[in-house]
């Protein structure tokens, strides 16, 4: 599923010696690939953001109890970073984001069940080291 992204196409932050610049092209990004590779790291510098940016949210497994779908159906013009999918997501909050043209997802999990989702939606974090810095920038799956 194809979709030009309604919220912003890029975000951009510095957090100590790190870097996130992440160039969306899709409404739905799913950023999967291996453990420990910087995927949670960089979540909590874009929740960091939340507190200045208000079109910025961000849920995680500390909202587990929460009903997720009822959050997200409040929201309109957001960009909604999701770490820990395969937990919080369950069948109908997945259908609802793959239909909601209200928000932007950045969806942080293994698994794109429910969110008709193609290989265009797909992205691995990759990390470089600028000086000292490492950048995290987001690029398709292979």
């Amino acid at each position: 599923m194809k979709s030009k992204p309604i919220i912003m196409d890029h975000f951009f932050t510095v957090h100590t010696s790190y870097i996130v610049n992440f160039k969306f092209t899709n409404n739905i990004t799913i950023l999967t690939g291996e453990s420990a590779t910087g995927k949670t790291a960089a979540f909590s510098f874009i929740k960091e953001c939340m507190t200045i940016n208000p079109t910025i949210l961000c849920l995680n497994y500390l909202d587990y109890q929460k009903n997720i779908q009822e959050l997200l159906e409040k929201e309109k013009g957001k960009l909604i970073v999701i770490d820990n999918a395969d937990i919080l997501l369950n069948d109908e909050a997945r259908k609802y984001i793959s239909l909601d043209d209200n928000n932007q997802y950045l969806i942080i999990g293994r698994n794109p069940r429910n969110l008709f989702a193609t290989g265009e939606n797909l992205f691995e974090l990759v990390s470089e080291s600028k000086g000292e810095q490492t950048e995290f920038r987001i690029e398709p799956y292979l």
